[in-house]
Formats: structure tokens, sequence, C-alpha cells
């Protein structure tokens, strides 16, 4: 028998974020994320971390009556009861909003890791060994480029300081032309020498940002892959018009559409492979887009697709259909990331670099302190679990960071109002 669940602490907290733009608006000055802690009763602690939420926080907290007790080993059981607790959760409830608010698949990835962690220590081996072992010792990350205004929250430290060099006089810059963004990436690149680029569109009308990414492709020339999110904000004929003239330059489009059918209209017209996270979302939803061909890669997030080991047969399975498999980010710390590179290290291939949003970040909950990226890779934790402690100093100077900011849920529409008022969300804008 396993080391059985004691107790489960819930901790939300606010990370300071830079006022980056996307098709939803404007991030707020803080991202949300929430820390979950199980310890069992012999007192081995394990860790995971999700995107915040007040709604899923009181979601998590409400199962913890069916947790307390269970065996941290026993993770079909588990799943198991969350699943009849919540129901299953697909296409439906993922809807028109423009990030995942699923309750279930939160829910169980923050579980499911924190017991991961806790078998790891047990069995004193890493969390990447439980996922069927270690086909690579780093796992690659592209540079994840956003447009910004400049300077930001003044008293948060994202102001524009005149003594800022390198990428820390680029965090604080303009990023809104296409050479600003060229700037960027070039800081950003030489920070963390990332050997791939992603920009984040559907901010400004479609030749503005098609002109950004062939200025990031003169500057960096054809060996670095590119590629670009519109966040799905554009018409069919709108991403086939801009798709063509992109094709001699992209690594693979993400999400220029809304849903599997515009996907696979799209899709049909453009030589350059097509990638998502929001039109195919679910292990529901792939048999639709297996028949109609919607995308050729699925971004995995392991946030929300129920966990770590969800993500490994999510492998299998686009293994199985001819499908890419990479990874999707948002503004985490250093516990998603250790999560994510152990993942990235036992898929049998990482044919394209992962996302993150590591480098937008600048608060950590851990003791070891920040990631280290080499050449845009990050080492595979070695240390049995995930690698990584929970920095208890700064959880709590974190979590009264988020009592401070009275945000509850991430609400970009809000914040881009601030800058724009009367401006509004659209599910398809151009």
């Amino acid at each position: 028998m396993g080391p059985r669940i004691k107790e489960i602490h819930i901790t939300p907290i606010a990370i300071v974020d830079p006022p980056l733009l996307n098709a939803a608006g404007l991030h707020a000055p803080y991202a949300l994320r929430t820390i979950v802690e199980i310890v069992t009763d012999d007192n081995i602690s394990g860790i995971s971390e999700i995107p915040g939420n007040k709604d899923i926080d009181i979601a998590l907290a409400e199962t913890l009556p069916l947790l307390i007790g269970k065996d941290v080993f026993q993770l079909n059981e588990i799943r198991h009861v969350l699943v009849n607790y919540f129901g299953t959760e697909g296409m439906v409830k993922r809807g028109e909003t423009p990030w995942d608010q699923r309750k279930l698949v939160h829910v169980f990835s923050s579980v499911e890791v924190a017991c991961l962690d806790i078998i790891g220590k047990v069995t004193g081996r890493p969390v990447v060994d439980l996922l069927g072992g270690k086909m690579r010792d780093c796992v690659p990350f592209s540079a994840y480029l956003f447009y910004k205004y400049e300077g930001a929250g003044g008293e948060l430290g994202f102001g524009t300081d005149p003594n800022a060099t390198d990428w820390a006089a680029a965090r604080q810059a303009s990023g809104l032309t296409p050479a600003e963004i060229v700037a960027q990436a070039k800081a950003m690149c030489a920070e963390f020498g990332f050997q791939s680029i992603k920009l984040k569109g559907g901010v400004f009308e479609p030749q503005q940002e098609v002109d950004a990414m062939f200025a990031l492709y003169e500057a960096f020339g054809p060996d670095v892959p590119l590629r670009v999110d519109p966040n799905a904000i554009w018409k069919v004929e709108t991403a086939i018009h801009y798709g063509k003239m992109m094709e001699p330059i992209l690594e693979y489009l993400e999400d220029p559409v809304r849903g599997q059918a515009n996907m696979a209209k799209v899709r049909s017209a453009l030589k350059t492979p097509l990638a998502t996270n929001m039109c195919t979302t679910s292990f529901e939803d792939i048999p639709n887009s297996i028949a109609i061909g919607s995308e050729d890669i699925i971004l995995s997030d392991h946030h929300f697709w129920g966990g770590l080991r969800s993500s490994m047969n999510l492998s299998a399975i686009c293994d199985t259909f001819g499908r890419g498999l990479s990874m999707h980010s948002n503004s985490h710390l250093g516990i998603s990331l250790a999560a994510m590179v152990h993942l990235g290290a036992a898929l049998p291939q990482v044919p394209f670099a992962l996302d993150t949003h590591y480098p937008w970040q600048s608060d950590e909950v851990i003791t070891s302190g920040r990631f280290k990226f080499e050449e845009g890779m990050v080492q595979v934790p070695r240390e049995p679990g995930l690698g990584v402690e929970l920095d208890r100093e700064a959880l709590a100077k974190l979590h009264q960071t988020y009592l401070n900011c009275g945000l509850t849920k991430r609400d970009d529409e809000t914040e881009m109002q601030k800058v724009q008022p009367g401006w509004t969300f659209q599910t398809v804008r151009w």
C-alpha cells in the first residue's frame, strides 16, 4: 500500500506580468497561478502549479473530501472519482472562451502532477522515468514574442528604466512595429539562446503581422524556424490569403481560424502545416479532427489535457494518425516548467521546440531559483520527483500579492479597455 493523502494545500498567487497584447486584449499587470501541495500520511510533499482561476480553486477545494485518504499511486482511481464528480468536459465546455477554463482537466492535472512528484520521491526516480523514461537530456524551447506597449506597471518594475540593457531593456521596450519585434527577438534569443521563434498575433490587421514575420525571416535567415499564432481571430479567406503569402517562411501556422471545420478548409488550401491548441482540445475532439483533417500538429498542454500521463496518451494517438505533437504555454513559473520539461524529455519525438512564456516572468516559487536556458534548452532535472522544491517564503509573498491585487481570474478584455475604452473581444476580427 502506498502513502495516502493527508492534506492538500491550495494557494492562489499573483506574479508580475508585463502588458502583453493578444487577440483577447491585454495582459493584466499580474498573472494568476495556483500552487497545489499534497502531503502524505508519512509527510512526503508533492507540488504542482496550474493557471489561476477562483472558480477552479473553489472546485479543487470541493474535491478535498473525495481525495483525502487516497493512495497517491492509485491515479486511475483518483481520476475516476473526479470524473464522477465533474463529468466529462470536451469541446462544448471549452466553448468560445479565449482560454481554457474547464474544471476537471485543471483539477486532475494539479493532483496528478503533485502525486507523481511524491511517487518519484518514494521510488527515488525523476518524473520522466515514471512517464516511460528519458529520450533526451535537454528539452528545446522557442522564443515567444509578443506585441506590447512601451513600459508598464510603474510600481511593478516594468516602467522604462534608462539603465536597463539587453533583455531587461527589451522587456520594457515598445514592441509594435516589425522592426521593434525583430529587436525583441534578437534580445530574447541572445539572452536564452533560442533556435526558433514564435509571434503571438491576432493583435493588428494581418498585413502588419505578416510584415513582422518577413522582417524576422530577413533578420534570422532560413535556418531559424518561424511560427505565428493569430489565436483563431481570422476569417477563412483571410487565413488562406495571408497563409499563402507566408508559405515560404513558416514552420507552421497556429490556429489561424476558429473551429475544426474552418481549420480543415484552410489546411486544404495551404502547404504550410497547421497547429492548434484551440480547435482540438480534448480526446473527444480527435475523431472528428482525423475525419476532416483539421490540423497537422496538436499543441498539448498538460494543464488542459488532464495531466502528464494523458499527454503521453495523446502522443501515441498523434503518432498513430500522423499528427505532430508539441507544447502550448501560458504565463507560468518553475513548477509548471519542470513538469513540461519532464514530459518533453519522455515524448518519443520533439520535432518542434516547445512554447514557453517563462522569459516574460521574473518571480519564482522554487528554492533553486529560476531555470536556466542554454542554447534555448532546459536540462531535465535528475532529482527524484519533479526535481524542484517549494520556496515557502516566496509562496507567502506571492499569495499576499494575490490578495492585494484583487484579481480572481484572467480578464484581458477589461485590461485592454483601460488603454482603448470600448474595446471588446471578438471571436473573429479580420
